[in-house]
């Protein structure tokens, strides 16, 4: 399996267990994607992409995108794509 770079955390929501991510590459619902950081690594299948509020069924390079994450990601943990 190949991991390619896709965005960087820019924010978390502890009460709701979102990410905030700036894409640097495109990601649609049901992509694996691969968060690495400091003390961050982790798997995890996309279930949902909402911007501004709203589900999305994909989203591209430059958007702001938050996903439901299962732990605590961090500023600047780097999300990439696995293929």
């Amino acid at each position: 399996m190949t991991e390619k770079e896709i965005g960087k955390v820019s924010g978390y929501f502890a009460h709701v267990g979102v990410a905030a991510i700036k894409l640097s590459g495109n990601l649609k619902v049901g992509d694996m994607i691969h968060v690495k950081g400091n003390t961050t690594d982790f798997e995890e299948e996309v279930n949902e992409i909402q911007i501004e509020r709203e589900s999305v069924k994909n989203a591209k390079k430059g958007q702001h995108v938050g996903i439901k994450v299962p732990e605590k990601v961090r500023p600047n943990d780097v999300i990439y794509l696995v293929e």
